[in-house]
């Protein structure tokens, strides 16, 4: 998952949790020679006083930049009656050394409110920083008015007066330009739109804080063997994942899932507050919905989409070979929802070193371009990741990474790493998201430094496929095995799960269109019934509809509609793998100028020129013609391991 601001709708939503890092207060980027990985030299927390030495030195800053967008609208608003290029230029550098400075603020204040989320200063300073944001948006919003009313030939002549606004053509296109039709009608209006960005972002902090400390919360369980386990985020994956004993998973799996049902009915209030806010605010600019809306800002089309989930339903049992594997591997029929996650390992308690990861997927970048490696040594030796859970300390469940691209530095990275084979992956997934921004950084321009969500995955995908492939020629039988079984299992999360989760805000937002007050019961009804098209038959879910809904982060954000991008990504990752595996030189020169490229390039724009690769039927075709083969791969290794232990 990545945090980076990216372009949508108007300036207002840039929101401060997508965040882009810079600023003068920031270290400088350490650039020494990379020639490997010293695992003496790792680092496990982050050292956030590379971005302030402490809160009162970010506090300074917040209060320093409170008049700065007062100065900015005192100064440009008078130039921009009679706009030139030359005052466009110096506001465009102006309002983006102003960004990069309030991303530092909140890039902080976020970082320390997700080691703690109930660390009062910091849920505040998020606010107030919130706020800024929002009060900004007010102060600059004449400039976004009046750029997306410009006509072309109104844009014409400002780059013929102004050369060096040449370079910022593309984000003037991306910005301002494709929003003629979706913009602000006047100042009181950006304002109300201002606001109601606002409340969405205070929404998303309160659904991050109640996930954190209620949702997966909970209670305790008596095991066993007689000890007592409190089932938070963490205890729970560990226990799904490593204990053998199938009643203390059921046990485990069964306190969550009704613990889920009692906390629908506020989730539900949570969530149908924030869908009517979203869908106010895209048909105030002008979209049918906030489905309508994402769409368009992510240069897609429903149609394609909707092809995606169609080929995804239909090929859902391409997967059939998987679970008759885990049914047989497990010696279990039928299987349960508790039974899916248990690493398919001799030992399947094994647990995995950090260092030993760290080790394994430096070398599984081997192949790639020298700067793969190169940045994940930065990266994990700067004190920019954050590795292991404290759930009991508020630390926020999940992983992210957090760009630091104008610093041209490693990245942030947020883990909770368990050793388990699944943790593996997410690292390298992350490490994907770090080596991207890093390259962009380097690149192009501060305000290129992002792109649109399944643009941004297609590095952290790639970097999965990556590590299986160097898992299947280096670990031993037994393990290579079970990373196999993990990798199809994750495509089946990637290609029914997560654009099931898209699916389900769809008609969630649909759903509270129609009814004034959704309660947990509607949506549970909702998420089981969908749910239904994309799973399999041959795991015996529960007949009680599921709450699974109310965990799942992605669909508090206020950047709506999300996750249907993991399987975008995973899609045209499946091509790009192909391609690597048949000429490695000629995919890294393309692959790095790729990954280089940030928004200076439109995502459709990028994929043709580097790849050749179009969003349609044959591409969501292709990679479930991948899952066959893996899964065809995974019954034939099996069969290999019975014979030579026969």
């Amino acid at each position: 998952m990545i945090k980076s601001a990216e372009g949508f709708l108007m300036t207002a939503i840039l929101i401060a949790i997508m965040l882009l890092i810079s600023g003068s207060s920031l270290a400088a980027s350490p650039e020494k020679e990379m020639t490997g990985l010293n695992l003496s030299e790792i680092t496990t927390s982050w050292d956030l006083s590379t971005l302030f030495k402490d809160k009162e030195t970010a506090t300074a800053e917040f209060e320093g930049l409170q008049n700065k967008s007062q100065e900015i609208n005192a100064t440009f608003r008078p130039l921009f009656k009679n706009l030139t290029g030359k005052a466009l230029l110096e506001y465009i550098e102006t309002n983006k050394n102003f960004s990069r400075n309030i991303n530092v603020v909140m890039a902080y204040a976020y970082a320390q409110n997700s080691l703690n989320v109930n660390d009062k200063f910091f849920e505040k300073f998020v606010s107030d920083v919130q706020n800024l944001y929002t009060e900004h948006a007010k102060a600059t919003s004449f400039a976004e008015i009046r750029l997306k009313s410009l006509s072309p030939a109104e844009w014409e002549r400002l780059f013929s007066e102004e050369r060096a606004l040449e370079k910022y053509r593309a984000y003037l296109v991306d910005s301002y330009q494709r929003y003629k039709d979706h913009r602000p009608r006047n100042e009181t209006h950006a304002a109300y739109l201002a606001d109601i960005s606002n409340q969405l972002m205070k929404i998303n902090t309160e659904a991050e804080k109640t996930v954190t400390n209620n949702v997966t919360v909970a209670g305790n369980i008596t095991l066993e063997n007689g000890s007592e386990l409190a089932i938070n985020s963490q205890t729970y994956s560990l226990l799904l994942s490593t204990d053998s004993n199938r009643n203390n998973r059921k046990m485990g799996y069964d306190k969550r899932f009704y613990h889920l049902i009692n906390e629908s009915d506020k989730m539900a209030q949570i969530y149908g507050n924030k869908s009517r806010l979203d869908d106010l605010l895209a048909s105030e600019l002008n979209y049918s919905d906030s489905y309508d809306a994402k769409m368009f800002e992510t240069y897609l089309t429903k149609e394609q989409v909707e092809t995606m989930n169609q080929v995804f339903k239909e090929r859902k049992g391409d997967f059939d070979g998987y679970y008759e594997f885990r049914k047989t591997r497990m010696n279990l029929s039928p299987l349960k929802p508790y039974d899916l996650a248990l690493q398919l390992l001799e030992n399947p308690d094994k647990k995995y070193g950090y260092e030993e990861t760290l080790s394994n997927i430096f070398t599984s970048y081997a192949a790639m371009d020298p700067a793969f490696q190169d940045i994940f040594v930065m990266t994990t030796t700067s004190g920019s990741m954050d590795v292991f859970p404290n759930p009991e300390g508020g630390k926020q469940p999940g992983g992210y990474c957090q760009d630091m691209c104008a610093l041209k530095r490693p990245a942030l990275i947020f883990m909770n790493y368990k050793g388990l084979m699944q943790d593996q992956k997410t690292l390298t997934h992350e490490m994907g998201h770090a080596i991207n921004f890093y390259l962009m950084g380097k690149n192009v321009d501060y305000l290129y430094c992002y792109g649109r969500e399944y643009e941004m995955e297609i590095p952290s995908t790639f970097n999965e496929e990556l590590f299986v492939d160097y898992a299947l020629k280096n670990y031993d039988q037994d393990t290579a095995l079970a990373i196999l079984a993990e990798s199809v299992s994750d495509y089946d999360n990637y290609f029914t799960f997560q654009p099931m989760i898209t699916e389900f805000e769809n008609k969630a937002h649909e759903l509270c269109r129609q009814k004034t007050n959704v309660s947990g019961s509607d949506l549970n009804l909702l998420w089981t019934n969908l749910s239904k098209e994309y799973q399999s038959d041959l795991v015996d879910y529960y007949p009680e509809d599921s709450a699974q809904w109310t965990y799942i982060s992605h669909i508090y954000l206020t950047n709506n509609y999300y996750t249907f991008s993991y399987a975008l990504s995973k899609a045209v990752t499946l091509s790009l793998f192909k391609m690597y595996k048949e000429d490695p030189e000629k995919f890294n020169e393309n692959y790095m100028a790729y990954l280089s490229a940030g928004s200076s390039m439109t995502p459709p724009e990028k994929l043709r020129k580097f790849f050749g690769i179009e969003i349609d039927r044959k591409l969501f075709e292709d990679a479930m013609d991948v899952v066959q083969m893996r899964v065809l791969q995974l019954q034939e290794l099996e069969a290999k391991r019975l014979a030579s232990s026969a």
